[in-house]
C-alpha cells in the first residue's frame, strides 16, 4: 500500500505542529494538507516551518474540501465546532477521520456516529497507547472489586486546557462504569464544594487540577476498607498523542466503514 496522505486539522496549534512533526518521522505517512480556521493569521504559512522543520511546501489553508480531494485521512485535535464541521466533509470525501478532540457534547458525538455507516472514524478521548492500556486495566479491576471500593479519578493538565474533566478522565470513568455494569452519567460525582453529605456508594468521583505546563497526568484510585489501589499514567510530551493518532490512522487505512476506538487499534476491544 502506498504512503497514507494525511491532513492535519488545526495545524497552527501546539498539537497540530506536533502532528506535523510526527508525520515527518513516520514511515508510511506523508503530509497532504494543513487545515486552519478561517481568518487565522497563520493561513498561507508553511506547515513545516511552523512545526520547527524545514519548509515542506504545504501551506495552511481553510479549505478542507479542496485538500481532502488528494488525501486519505485527517487527524483532528481541534475544538468541537471545528470537528463537527470537518465530519461531513471527511465522510463525503471518503477519508479516514481520526478524532482526538475533547469537550464534545452528546449531540456532537451523535453527529460523528451518524456518518460511520459510510465512513471510517477512529475516536478516542486519548490517543496514548499507555492510557488505553490503563483503561483496559481499570475496566478489569472495577469488574473484580465490589461497591465497597469507591472509585476516584484525578487528572492534572496545563493551565491552558479549557474543558474539565478531561476527555481522558471521562474515558477512564467510562471504563470503570463499564466494568461495574452501570452508566457513567448516572453514577458520577463532580465539583464537590460545601456541605455535600456523605459519598454515595457506587459513584465514580472526578477531580480536575490545572496549572503549569503539564501534558496530562491521570490516576484512578480504588479505595476500599483498609486498603487502596492506584493506577496511574503520566504524559511527558504531547508527541505521544501524535504518534498514537498516526498509529490509529495507519491501522484504519482500508478498513470498512465504522466507529472505532483506540481499543480496536490495540486489540483490546474484547476486554
Amino acid at each position: 500500500m502506498s504512503d497514507m496522505r494525511l491532513i492535519v486539522a488545526g495545524a497552527g496549534g501546539r498539537m497540530g505542529r506536533a502532528l506535523v512533526r510526527a508525520i515527518a518521522d513516520t514511515k508510511g505517512a506523508v503530509l497532504a494538507g494543513a487545515l486552519e480556521a478561517p481568518g487565522s493569521e497563520l493561513l498561507g504559512k508553511d506547515a513545516g516551518v511552523l512545526a520547527g522543520l524545514p519548509s515542506n511546501g504545504i501551506k495552511l489553508s481553510a479549505d478542507l474540501w479542496a485538500m481532502a480531494k488528494e488525501a486519505d485521512g485527517i487527524l483532528d485535535f481541534t475544538v468541537p465546532a471545528a470537528t463537527i464541521a470537518n465530519v461531513a466533509i471527511a465522510a463525503e470525501r471518503g477519508i479516514v477521520h481520526v478524532v482526538g478532540t475533547t469537550g464534545l457534547s452528546g449531540s456532537d458525538n451523535a453527529v460523528i456516529k451518524s456518518v460511520t455507516n459510510r465512513a471510517v472514524v477512529v475516536q478516542s478521548g486519548n490517543m496514548s497507547l499507555g492510557v488505553n492500556l490503563l483503561a483496559a486495566v481499570v475496566k478489569r479491576v472495577a469488574k473484580a472489586l465490589d461497591q465497597s471500593f469507591d472509585i476516584e479519578i484525578v487528572e492534572t493538565h496545563h493551565r491552558m486546557k479549557v474543558d474539565a474533566p478531561s476527555g481522558t478522565a471521562l474515558m477512564l470513568g467510562q471504563a470503570a462504569a463499564s466494568g461495574r455494569g452501570v452508566t457513567l452519567d448516572e453514577h458520577s460525582e463532580r465539583g464537590r464544594d460545601g456541605i455535600t453529605g456523605a459519598r454515595r456508594p457506587g459513584n465514580i468521583g472526578f477531580a480536575s487540577l490545572r496549572g503549569g505546563t503539564v501534558a496530562g497526568d491521570h490516576s484512578v484510585t480504588f479505595l476500599g476498607p483498609f486498603e487502596r489501589l492506584t493506577l496511574s499514567h503520566q504524559a511527558e510530551d504531547r508527541m505521544l498523542f501524535a504518534h498514537g493518532a498516526l498509529k490509529a490512522a495507519l491501522w484504519a487505512h482500508g478498513k470498512s466503514p465504522g466507529h472505532y476506538s483506540m481499543a480496536d487499534v490495540l486489540g483490546l476491544s474484547d476486554i
